[in-house]
């Protein structure tokens, strides 16, 4: 009788465990035990088409994790559409996406136009939007968009990091400022002023439309101010003008340039080389391109998944750093989720990522978030333009430290 009493017990307990450990699996839309369906948005054509690798990046490391059995047994289906970078189709393709295709998450749709024409649509459907390839920093606001995650350092991040490099090389800095007047430009500006926190006031604040031919008369009036530091919020069309301008003035301030516009091919070459030497940015990920890199593990691992999932792409597109960095942010979120895979869990688990040293970003660089903090990047090294590339210095900056 004890024993037929003691085996029951053992089935009704291992009933009830079974019944907890089934209870355990929660999903959300796009999941089953095989698969997790994930949204994505790119411009794979239009004016930012060159931004398209980055998703074609994506796919192919999810392709690699699909080829390696998956996360915790369960495929990725990558679902990525075009939007052309034009916000009306973005939120066509987002609707598309969560209505339609039922996907579980938006992951790192492209830029700051098309992800502000979704930004309420996606938290009105609560549904994650997660990791967004833009800088602006309103990705970073829990309170009131709980379901959006920006994953770049954000501009304000940045301009704090100039701002704390100009006090320790020059308190007493005259600092000339040129900004492009729309909510890129004024973000940037706010980080810059911040970081100054009233301790060094600018000499002198210039703005400048998209719309403008030159900034011939910005650049007159920053020189004639006597300022000795030039804080140069611009992109790529008209920093290579600044760059040009200034030669051509024989104007030689502390030159920073925001990271925005600090590609060497788009910006430095068409300036000239002789002209920018000097010039300060930043950077956070690894340059594929740079020799110092040659030897590093990490960068050896990106390069083999290069040749064999992506064979023939261009090595030197940073496009291909970003992809293959994001894609893996968001593979550590989907593993921990582990079974509970309903959208409120992802967004939990993106909230809570633990200090993280991801194979292409540069030594230093963590990826961390917490549920008040939705900066996954805050850290940046400074670089100096030299010769033909830019060398790296000084210590990894954290804009998260005043």
């Amino acid at each position: 009788m004890k024993s037929m009493k003691l085996a029951l017990a053992t089935v009704i307990a291992s009933a009830g465990l079974a019944t907890a450990a089934f209870a355990e699996k929660a999903y959300g839309p796009g999941v089953t035990d095989t698969e997790i369906k994930i949204g994505n948005i790119m411009p794979y054509s239009g004016p930012a088409s060159a931004y398209g690798i980055i998703g074609k990046t994506q796919a192919a490391y999810f392709k690699m994790i699909n080829d390696q059995g998956g996360i915790n047994g369960r495929k990725i289906n990558f679902i990525s559409y075009d939007d052309a970078y034009s916000p009306p189709k973005t939120v066509e393709q987002a609707r598309k996406l969560v209505e339609s295709d039922n996907v579980l998450l938006i992951f790192a749709p492209l830029g700051t136009p098309p992800n502000s024409a979704i930004h309420k649509y996606m938290n009105m459907k609560k549904v994650p939007h997660l990791f967004l390839a833009t800088g602006a920093t309103k990705w970073n606001d829990p309170k009131h968009f709980p379901w959006t995650m920006g994953w770049q350092p954000s501009y304000q991040a940045e301009g704090k990091i100039y701002a704390k490099y100009l006090l320790e090389k020059n308190p007493k800095a005259k600092v000339a400022i040129l900004y492009q007047n729309d909510d890129y430009g004024k973000d940037y500006l706010k980080g810059f002023m911040d970081g100054l926190d009233g301790k060094i006031k600018p000499a002198i604040t210039l703005s400048y439309e998209v719309s403008d031919p030159t900034i011939d008369s910005q650049m007159t009036r920053m020189q004639a101010s006597g300022a000795d530091t030039f804080m140069n919020i611009t992109t790529p069309k008209f920093a290579a003008m600044a760059i040009k301008k200034a030669a051509e003035m024989k104007w030689k301030p502390m030159h920073f340039l925001n990271n925005v516009s600090a590609s060497v091919g788009a910006v430095l070459k068409p300036a000239g080389f002789e002209n920018a030497q000097g010039i300060i940015s930043t950077a956070y990920m690894k340059d594929a391109t740079d020799p110092q890199w040659k030897d590093d593990a990490g960068l050896k691992k990106w390069s083999e998944f290069i040749d064999k999932y992506m064979p023939g792409a261009n090595k030197a597109d940073g496009g291909l750093v970003t992809g293959y960095n994001d894609a893996q942010t968001l593979v550590q979120v989907l593993k921990q989720c582990g079974d509970n895979l309903t959208r409120e869990n992802v967004m939990k688990q993106a909230a809570s990522l633990k200090p993280m040293q991801q194979e292409m970003m540069l030594p230093g660089v963590l990826i961390q978030t917490s549920a008040t903090d939705f900066g996954p990047i805050q850290q940046e090294q400074l670089m100096k333009f030299e010769k033909d590339h830019w060398e790296r210095f000084g210590p990894v900056y954290d804009a998260r430290k005043h």
